[in-house]
């Protein structure tokens, strides 16, 4: 997890082309696909009325409101995961975070993203000129919001330089990987 800017997907996407047994878990969200997304690859993208019939339905681990849209976590295949063994990554929010790791307990490890500085976030966010300026403030607050949230996470990762942040991510999955209690 971690706000918006702080450099979540690049990392995913990082992570999975160099953590072999690595596996995406791909979200529903009801947002506009920004340019560079594909359906099924980033998101599967959905209405709210199609996203509705499935949190009915349970069929999400977890789903939230986030700046406007929902998103939600597919039960099935993370479950599969768990079930066999396998490791899932995935990019939610620090309320899809609260809820895995009461449900998944310790199959669920938790790693929170930060900018290296608010101002750096918010220059971020600017940059992408994707949002107006009333969706950059919003999204402002909320990382300040999330970040107090730091105590129920695993572990956390200032990403200042994209590549040291990716290192530190594989490291994390290499101790996580070797914990005795996987094995029990």
């Amino acid at each position: 997890s971690g706000p918006s800017g702080a450099g979540k997907s690049t990392l995913v996407t990082a992570l999975l082309g160099r953590v072999p047994g690595l596996t995406p878990s791909i979200s529903c969200a009801t947002r506009t696909p920004r340019h560079n997304e594909q359906d099924g690859h980033e998101y599967h993208f959905v209405d709210t009325a199609e996203f509705g019939r499935r949190r009915d339905a349970h069929e999400f681990a977890e789903w939230a409101e986030v700046h406007g849209a929902f998103y939600g976590t597919i039960r099935r295949p993370l479950d599969d995961a768990v079930a066999e063994g396998r490791d899932m990554l995935l990019d939610i929010d620090v309320q899809g975070a609260r809820h895995l790791k009461r449900s998944y307990r310790e199959a669920a490890v938790a790693v929170m993203i930060f900018p290296p500085s608010w101002d750096e976030l918010e220059r971020r966010l600017r940059a992408r000129r994707t949002e107006d300026d009333a969706t950059v403030v919003r999204r402002l607050t909320r990382a300040r919001e999330e970040a107090q949230a730091l105590l129920e996470y695993d572990y956390w990762l200032v990403n200042r330089d994209v590549r040291e942040t990716i290192t530190r991510l594989e490291a994390i999955v290499a101790a996580e990987r070797a914990k005795v209690a996987r094995i029990i």
